[in-house]
């Protein structure tokens, strides 16, 4: 079959033969890939910087994507960290990692917007105690997680969504978003936020903290940090002070902190949501024997997605 594969960490992967998957486990089926995202997840995969990659060569990417199972039925899966990913014209998947997609649905922005939906559905949904009439702070609200991060809030029952950002001209198109501030504004506009779902990290998370708590008018009003990604840096040096100042709670949500089963059960009503065309999607469907080029698409706003 064709794939698309990685040789050497940090050098784009190119259309070439694979061998064929086959099943082993009485859950595991060999699925025709229709689409597979290409996800700054899938990114860090190539490039062996993940914090789940390991050093097995070659390498397919793709931690998930949208296939035909042998029983005919349309499904997104979400594979294990493996070394046969979706990027392929067919990958192995464990039919328990799947969800049957609802009627209409279109595989491509299905494939184009799971995985970045979901850093914030889960978030929302299985990491913290939200509620609805909450107030959300979005920190990078301008990447592609992000911008859907804003509507997720607000359709999971946000009374106040913020959305924080570098791009002044992203920030202008958002969609969802009640206040829109650059990230020196932070303070200002969101001291009192019930949850902050963090796509940055690094210094300007450091610099937003001090500020919300500095500015916080009530110290008692508890503040839900959630460390979603880390595009501004791994690490960041907090202020020590912020964490008694205030009633702030830092927690994480990503692979391995949210429990693979909490994330199989958000599945099938995320793709409804997807399905329902209640979040904006802008994707764009790129060949499988074109992946080296789209690759390099490093600052697409559209969601790239490989279809064999």
């Amino acid at each position: 079959m064709r794939a698309a594969v990685v040789t050497s960490f940090g050098t784009p992967p190119s259309c070439q033969d694979f061998p064929d998957p086959v099943a082993g486990a009485p859950e595991e089926v060999v699925a025709e890939v229709v689409a597979a995202g290409l996800h700054p997840r899938v990114r860090s995969q190539a490039a062996g910087s993940h914090y789940t990659s390991s050093a097995d060569l070659p390498l397919v990417p793709g931690i998930d994507g949208v296939g035909r199972f042998p029983d005919g039925t349309l499904r997104y899966f979400v594979l294990p960290d493996t070394t046969l990913g979706a990027m392929a014209e067919r990958t192995l998947v464990d039919v328990r990692r799947s969800v049957v997609l609802p009627a209409g649905t279109d595989p491509v922005v299905i494939a184009a917007a799971m995985n970045p939906a979901m850093s914030s559905w889960v978030a929302l949904r299985r990491r913290v105690g939200f509620e609805a009439g909450q107030s959300v702070l979005v920190l990078g609200a301008t990447g592609n997680a992000g911008r859907l991060a804003v509507e997720i809030a607000k359709h999971l029952g946000a009374g106040r969504v913020i959305a924080a950002g570098r791009r002044a001209d992203r920030l202008a198109a958002l969609s969802g978003a009640d206040v829109t501030a650059s990230l020196g504004e932070v303070g200002e506009v969101a001291a009192d936020v019930d949850v902050v779902i963090d796509y940055l990290w690094g210094e300007p998370t450091a610099d937003a903290m001090r500020a919300i708590v500095t500015g916080r008018r009530d110290k008692d009003r508890p503040l839900t940090w959630i460390e979603v990604g880390s595009i501004a840096g791994p690490t960041a040096a907090l202020p020590s002070a912020a964490l008694r100042a205030a009633r702030l709670q830092i927690v994480g949500s990503g692979q391995g902190s949210v429990p693979t089963r909490d994330i199989l059960a958000e599945l099938p009503a995320l793709a409804e949501v997807i399905t329902a065309g209640a979040l904006q999607i802008d994707a764009r469907a790129v060949p499988l024997a074109e992946v080296e080029t789209a690759w390099k698409e490093l600052d697409s706003e559209q969601r790239l997605v490989i279809t064999p």
